[in-house]
């Protein structure tokens, strides 16, 4: 156990190496996740943690560790396989010998990746071993992490950071492991005060970390080398935006870089940023370009919608192709009906099926008519998917009819609240949380304070959070202090995406007790082009194709005005609703509708919002930082409390104290003590006549009482000269007085 432990201490430095190795290596992995299989990634990481351990903990030769780590490298993959199911033990091969050649074929390709790291990690640990090697080492890494982020759609600020972070360590690390080398009997004197050390070398990182999160932000002058070689190649990609941030095409929870925009499954936690992901998800065939509805959300927490269960969020009966579907009654809107078929592209699964507005009848689903998985939940008019929990895939073609509503806009604007609810109860759209803050309530009343009808109000929120918030698909999350997402947005953040103004709409609007939803589902896309030439053949074609991309993923509001129905209303900028509306001669007019596209400044400050934000490897990481820092300061200021002693003073009267005044200024002090313990001294009396009565009183002070005195008189009454030990000395004996005090009680 002993020479174990010696082999462990002797190779500090090679595991603080594995460490600072393991670090650089997960912020690729943190790159690579939304490329890799899930299985991959797993292998990956199993195999560097592995690795990493057989090192540090067993100190045998290498030849030896190499073979365990083969072994463990060998054994992880196999319990992924496993694990996710990749591979199923053939029962009819009982044995091992049987199984090996089965085994073997289904590690490919996982096992190399896993291979290909193992043999990275340690090539790096061998060959970075001196500082500019590390130097080296780091700058290629931050390089090629600079350069992924200027010429792809991934943000990796936060990668570079944690590289220079583990850079940093490295470079301690090797200082430290070259002191050892060289100077012996200095490091077994350091040895003897690892604290110290450790203190020293956490101030350093912890000014760092402090100095990066508060630097400026500063927006860059030049133009994102993404974006010039996008318009260079004539593939400047038009702006979408998300539905919660993440989706099926997502490569998880988070912000920043790790998320891309798609059509998201749960909203529990909307906010952060996202990345554009313009991979097509659907084509839609329609007369009518129209939002592809898909989920309604109606329970607000304060940090997105928690009602994100959509087959336990309310009553729904099965349905068959074919069969009318009854949306909610409306008798003063007339509607349009509409057509649409879908077809999927990026094989992703759903728990709704898409359509425009509310949806009132399946016509068919794969090609035929007919299908066991479908649901209808009329309240919210939502089209649920294998709700019953039918075996059957999402389909991948399926046509649907809809009624689209023409909504008499000059009519409903005049139309007061008693008209429009009246005795209707509403209570599940009007939701918001007990803490919901007042503030928000607030701005909602100042800003519909001139308006005189529900419709006028609504009206006028769309336009306050229009014409107020710029739109980016990296908001800068670091400004947000409440822990209400509408409150951070309104007031901190101040900017945001379709999440943030949707939520916003919905929560004020109810604030004021108008019933409102929150809906998510798809943008128009873009409409294919059609060659001239094909459409004159043709004989003037008429292209009703669009396609509808991950980055087309959207949510919005609908507003429930009584009679007139639910009507979609769109907060975020550069949006637009296609509705169609009524004029007063009763007259359907189509408005044309507005392209979904972000100025070309809006996209560059998104694509390059998070490079803006600094250094933020996490919250933890900073309030560790902030911890030591405090921490430092205090220290620092114990070890010069006797030279910040009389600062008070100093600044009072407005020059340095002599060392008299100073045996005059702690002389005071040690009579207020004793004061505050009973013994007054009175008006008549000397110091000497107190001191030689409080030693009557408490003879276990009388020494220090009568040591204290001397002094005093030494430095009020003798021409001697007076130093700074002296002072030292009556602040030395009177921490005596007092601790003699205590103990004669």
């Amino acid at each position: 156990m002993k020479h174990w432990m010696n082999g462990v201490k002797s190779s500090w430095h090679h595991a603080l190496t594995l460490l600072w190795l393991m670090i650089i290596a997960l912020q690729w992995i943190s790159y690579t996740e939304p490329f890799w299989l899930e299985e991959t990634t797993a292998a990956v990481l199993l195999t560097l943690v592995a690795v990493a351990l057989i090192e540090i903990i067993i100190p045998v030769k290498w030849i030896y560790r190499l073979m365990l780590e083969g072994v463990a490298i060998v054994y992880l993959v196999y319990r992924i396989l496993l694990h996710y199911g990749e591979y199923v033990p053939n029962p009819w091969l009982p044995t091992l010998r049987e199984r090996l050649p089965d085994i073997i074929t289904h590690m490919n390709p996982y096992i190399w990746f896993a291979l290909g790291a193992w043999a990275l990690m340690l090539l790096s640990s061998w060959w970075v071993n001196g500082k500019a090697r590390i130097l080296m080492f780091i700058g290629m890494n931050i390089t090629a992490f600079a350069a992924l982020d200027s010429f792809t759609i991934s943000v990796l600020w936060q990668e570079v950071a944690w590289t220079v972070f583990a850079g940093m360590g490295w470079l301690v690390t090797r200082h430290l492991r070259s002191f050892q080398l060289h100077y012996p009997r200095g490091w077994t004197y350091l040895l003897q005060y690892p604290f110290k050390v450790a203190l020293n070398i956490a101030i350093i990182f912890s000014l760092v970390i402090i100095a990066g999160v508060n630097m400026p932000d500063v927006r860059p002058t030049l133009t994102d080398p993404y974006t010039v070689w996008q318009e260079w190649s004539g593939n400047t990609p038009s702006s979408g935006t998300s539905a919660g941030g993440s989706g099926e095409s997502s490569s998880g929870e988070g912000t920043g870089g790790a998320t891309t925009s798609g059509y998201s499954l749960n909203d529990d936690n909307l906010g952060g940023g996202f990345n554009f992901d313009y991979s097509p998800v659907m084509t839609v065939t329609s007369d009518l370009r129209t939002y592809m509805r898909g989920e309604i959300r109606s329970t607000y927490s304060g940090k997105g919608w928690s009602d994100d269960d959509t087959f336990s969020r309310g009553t729904f009966r099965t349905v068959q192709v074919g069969e009318p579907l009854e949306p909610v009654a409306a008798p003063k809107t007339e509607t349009r009906t509409l057509t649409q078929t879908v077809k999927l592209l990026g094989g992703n699964n759903y728990p709704v099926l898409f359509g425009g507005y509310s949806i009132v009848k399946v016509n068919s689903v794969d090609g035929v008519a007919e299908s066991n998985g479908l649901s209808w939940r009329g309240e919210d008019s939502e089209l649920l998917w294998n709700a019953a929990g039918s075996a059957r895939s999402y389909p991948q073609t399926y046509v649907v009819t809809s009624e689209v509503p023409v909504v008499p806009f000059q009519e409903l604007s005049t139309q007061t609240y008693e008209q429009l609810y009246g005795d209707l109860v509403l209570d599940p759209y009007l939701q918001l949380p007990g803490n919901f803050p007042e503030r928000v309530r607030a701005l909602a009343e100042e800003i519909t304070a001139g308006a005189q009808t529900p419709y006028e109000k609504v009206m006028l929120l769309q336009q306050y959070l229009q014409q107020t918030f710029p739109y980016t698909n990296q908001p800068d999350v670091s400004r947000a202090r409440s822990k209400d997402m509408v409150e951070s947005f309104l007031f901190e953040i101040m900017e945001g995406y379709c999440d943030y103004y949707s939520t916003a709409l919905v929560t004020m609007v109810r604030s004021l007790d108008i019933p409102a939803r929150w809906v998510k589902g798809y943008a128009p896309g873009e409409q294919a082009e059609i060659p001239d030439n094909l459409a004159l053949q043709q004989g003037g074609l008429v292209n009703n194709n669009y396609t509808i991309t991950n980055a087309d993923a959207h949510s919005w509001a609908e507003i429930y005005f009584g009679d007139y129905g639910w009507v979609p209303v769109e907060a975020t900028p550069g949006f637009n609703v296609p509705v169609l509306t009524q004029t007063e001669e009763d007259n359907v007019e189509e408005p044309e509708v507005q392209e979904e596209e972000q100025a070309e400044p809006e996209q560059e400050a998104a694509n390059t919002a998070a490079g803006s934000e600094g250094f933020h490897p996490g919250v933890w990481v900073v309030t560790g930082a902030a911890v030591v820092l405090l921490l430092w300061s205090g220290t620092l200021l114990w070890q010069r409390r006797m030279s910040l002693r009389f600062l008070i003073t100093r600044l009072r009267i407005g020059h340095q104290l002599t060392p008299v005044q100073k045996v005059v200024a702690e002389t005071q002090r040690w009579v207020r003590y004793v004061r505050s313990k009973g013994m007054l001294k009175k008006e008549h009396e000397t110091l000497r006549e107190s001191v030689e009565r409080w030693s009557l009183e408490r003879p276990a002070a009388a020494a220090n009482l009568s040591t204290l005195l001397g002094m005093f008189e030494r430095a009020n009454y003798s021409p001697e000269v007076i130093e700074d030990k002296d002072w030292h000395s009556v602040y030395t004996e009177a921490l005596r007085l007092r601790k003699s005090m205590k103990s004669g009680k």
